[in-house]
């Protein structure tokens, strides 16, 4: 007898008589409980007839509910005028509109919050799946499988399964006990090697749940930087570039071996919305392809290797080394302009910060900036002002420079604009500036010698920290109310 029990539940078999328009169920608080019952995996938008989002979102949404109903899915999408049904909204927390929620297995409690891409194609994949982990267990009670159970607990974005069904077995060319991975990309599974605990199976399902090439786009985005994968190689390349798919190709095939450890991802750099990612790579399209590595720990910190060959040979050596800790950052600089000392403010780039900085007969004041920084404008007329105040002085120097384009090992820039004092002397001393930002109060800062508005480098409020490279899309006026524009 099958004994395939699906965590995010199969469909019965039974239909209840609930009303469709476009596919899409109508449901309300006195059919809610009978559409479950008939459809144990629904997805549920609560929507409002007046709102824009809900109406943008209307045909996205009937068409995925299309392709899932015509795949013959378990998943169901459904709606609820919010509206007309404040009680059913009410009861789910509906506090804007468009909210959709993920009910499976017919539970009616803590449904998922759906946050996804809102495309048909995402809809529909998302709420489907692309992977699911299925255990083949002859006794639900082993050690192996409570061990699957535990794992299958500790992750809510995947359906598991269980089953001791020996046709099963057979089916799936199992002759013992295991776990396999279902996915529809790639070589579309991935059998369980070796001791069945749930930290293995964890890891297991880490190395082979996403594709070996993910494309970076606004729904991808949440699954690269929310991943416990913090090592990623981005290869920036055309898709309508005539070798594309042989680059594509041999940057796939270096990924084999990296599963689990590297992320590997593709950037279109064609695209408008990924050329902000590009700058902060300090690359242009005309550059293309390119590929760089970054980590995403407290620090993000880049490399760049030393050939810009495209081959699964170099790519597999470049991150042999970076896995060895054998690889330098790369650290950005634009040239040293010839005229950078000629105004008030002094112009630095990372070939001559070090110079001018730990210069140890002056105080120097920088202002950390980026071109696109809402803030930094507003902050630009100001700092002018702090440099013609200056110019003549035979102590003091006040400068800027870009961080998009220049980066240097001595400082980590965590938002725009980060202002820092690095006062005379020999021992390198940096001091945050987080006083007002008046020509008053840097003048203050200043003839204090850094003490007034000044605190030492790294004491800086939680909310100035570095956001994540996904902020690279958004645009030029999210400036954020702590006055700080996020790297």
């Amino acid at each position: 007898m099958l004994k395939f029990l699906l965590l995010c539940a199969l469909a019965v078999a039974s239909r209840a008589d609930v009303a469709e328009e476009d596919d899409v169920l109508v449901l309300k608080k006195s059919n809610f409980e009978e559409a479950l019952k008939a459809h144990p995996n629904i997805l549920v938008e609560f929507y409002a007839p007046w709102c824009g989002h809900c109406k943008a979102l209307a045909p996205e949404y009937a068409k995925a509910a299309g392709i899932l109903k015509g795949e013959g899915s378990e998943i169901r999408l459904g709606k609820v005028d919010a509206t007309e049904e404040a009680d059913l909204a009410q009861e789910y927390g509906v506090r804007g509109y468009p909210t959709i929620k993920f009910f499976k297995g017919g539970e009616k409690e803590s449904p998922k919050e759906y946050s996804a891409g809102r495309q048909a194609d995402d809809i529909a994949l998302i709420a489907d799946g692309e992977v699911a982990v299925i255990g083949f267990f002859k006794d639900a009670e082993s050690e192996g499988a409570k061990a699957f159970m535990k794992a299958a607990e500790a992750i809510d974005d995947i359906p598991f399964g269980i089953t001791s069904d020996d046709a099963l077995f057979s089916k799936f060319e199992l002759s013992k006990d295991g776990v396999v991975l279902f996915k529809k990309f790639d070589e579309g599974r991935n059998t369980f090697d070796g001791e069945l605990s749930k930290e293995n199976l964890l890891g297991f399902i880490k190395a082979n749940q996403l594709p070996l090439v993910i494309e970076f786009t606004e729904q991808t985005a949440p699954k690269i930087f929310g991943g416990d994968i913090k090592s990623h190689i981005l290869m920036f390349l055309p898709k309508a570039a005539s070798d594309f798919q042989d680059k594509m190709d041999q940057f796939k095939k270096a990924a084999e071996g990296f599963k689990g450890k590297i992320l590997f991802i593709f950037i279109d750099s064609d695209l408008e919305d990924n050329q902000r990612i590009l700058e902060f790579f300090g690359l242009k399209k005309e550059e293309c392809p390119a590929v760089r590595l970054i980590t995403l720990e407290d620090e993000m910190t880049k490399y760049k290797p030393e050939s810009e060959e495209i081959t699964a040979k170099n790519i597999v050596a470049f991150c042999t080394l970076f896995a060895e800790g054998k690889l330098k950052p790369h650290l950005m600089s634009q040239d040293i302009s010839d005229d950078w000392d000629k105004n008030p403010v002094k112009v630095l780039v990372g070939k001559n910060f070090e110079e001018v900085a730990f210069d140890p007969t002056k105080d120097v004041f920088i202002e950390f900036y980026a071109p696109w920084c809402g803030h930094c404008k507003q902050l630009a007329p100001i700092w002018d002002k702090l440099g013609e105040k200056y110019k003549d002085s035979s102590n003091i120097i006040v400068a800027k420079m870009d961080s998009t384009a220049n980066e240097i090992e001595a400082v980590k820039v965590h938002s725009f604009p980060t202002l820092k004092f690095f006062p005379a002397g020999e021992d390198r001393k940096v001091i945050d500036y987080n006083g007002e930002r008046t020509l008053e109060g840097f003048t203050k800062f200043l003839e204090s010698g850094g003490k007034e508005g000044g605190a030492p480098a790294g004491e800086e409020d939680e909310e100035d920290d570095l956001g994540d490279m996904e902020d690279q899309q958004e645009g030029e006026d999210s400036d954020g109310e702590d006055g700080h524009d996020e790297l």
